[in-house]
């Protein structure tokens, strides 16, 4: 990887212009003046409850839905009906039912 990919893909972390060395270095506090309103734009709280794995995406909280039941079902019956189907057509191969 080149330097250049690389300082650019991290030039994205931190935010241009608020965190320079001459801003963290000057000592006066009219220098942070971007840092603490960049800082106190951000969200304050507690962060949101996170959902992991399947359970918590389909199943738990507002998006709770029983389709991915009903798609293992249908998926469960196309797999087994293809598998028979191509089992029947071998039997039938060599001779008549």
């Amino acid at each position: 990887m080149h330097s250049s990919v690389a300082r650019r893909a991290l030039a994205s972390l931190v935010p241009p212009k608020i965190a320079t060395p001459a801003s963290v270095s000057g000592g006066s506090a009219s220098s942070l003046q971007p840092l603490v309103e960049f800082y106190s734009k951000l969200p304050k709280g507690s962060a949101s409850a996170a959902t992991a794995g399947i359970k918590g995406r389909y199943f738990s909280g507002k998006n709770a839905s029983g389709k991915p039941l009903l798609f293992l079902v249908f998926g469960l019956f196309g797999f087994g009906y293809t598998l028979d189907y191509n089992m029947h057509l071998k039997h039938h191969k060599n001779r008549a039912h």
